[in-house]
């Protein structure tokens, strides 16, 4: 490439002088003609194309969106609130044996309640909020593991999403990595026999990842909703995409 650059400079150079040259010389060149040569020049070569794979895999792990959130009229009394309800959460995973680095926390929030009345601004407390983030490796527990949360920071207790995911997604990205290869290829073979030009060997390859996880939104704890029965939640399949850029060069 750097090669190409230092070719592609020489030759502007030289095309410039003769310019030059050219407003000297009653021989009359035609820049026209020359800026024309130029132009066609430094047009990319070859046969640009792309390729995707696609491979499905049912998930291994659930991230799950939770957290408590506490009203009080001062901040003390909102925070031993969401203490006391965080914590007794956190034992709750504890029993299901999710381990502390697989626990990460999302944000903290303190912040005033107001009201307003007639154009009047009244504070009426402190709100916090305490969420988190779990990865829980033992798929099976999901919906026991959401009761017992539940159970446990009480009306406090928010969940707001669960996602399901593969964790180790190297053997399914060599699979779609192969068929966005193939894919790619034979895109390129068909568009060379189209033109009547044979085609060359690869000059350029790129990889882009778009793993798509399977998420559900506003996963909402309904108000007196009762835990005798273990919430169903099913983790469906996850699917692993990858798509390559290629450019063939024309023999």
């Amino acid at each position: 490439m750097r090669n190409k650059k230092l070719l592609l400079s020489a030759g502007l150079a030289l095309v410039l002088v003769i310019v030059g040259l050219a407003g000297c010389s009653s021989g009359g060149i035609n820049r026209g003609e020359i800026i024309e040569e130029i132009n066609v020049g430094t047009q990319q070569d070859g046969i640009w194309v792309s390729g995707t794979g696609k491979v499905t895999a049912v998930p291994d792990v659930a991230i799950l969106s939770l957290g408590v959130e506490a009203q009080a009229i001062t901040v003390a009394e909102a925070q031993a609130q969401a203490i006391e309800a965080m914590n007794a959460v956190m034992d709750a995973l504890d029993n299901y044996g999710v381990a502390p680095k697989d626990i990460k926390t999302q944000y903290y929030n303190i912040y005033p309640v107001r009201t307003w009345d007639d154009g009047k601004e009244t504070l009426i407390g402190y709100r916090i909020t305490n969420a988190v983030t779990v990865k829980i490796r033992q798929i099976e527990n999901i919906g026991g593991i959401i009761d017992a949360v539940t159970v446990a920071g009480g009306d406090h207790t928010r969940i707001s999403s669960i996602s399901f995911a593969v964790d180790d997604q190297s053997a399914y990205k060599v699979e779609a990595r192969d068929k966005a290869m193939a894919d790619a290829k034979a895109k390129a073979e068909q568009l060379a026999e189209l033109a009547g030009v044979t085609l060359g060997k690869p000059t350029y390859i790129a990889e882009s990842d778009d793993y798509k996880p399977v998420l559900y939104r506003d996963f909402d704890l309904m108000e007196g909703s009762s835990t005798a029965a273990t919430t169903s939640i099913s983790p469906g399949e996850a699917e692993i995409s990858l798509t390559v850029q290629m450019v063939y060069s024309i023999n």
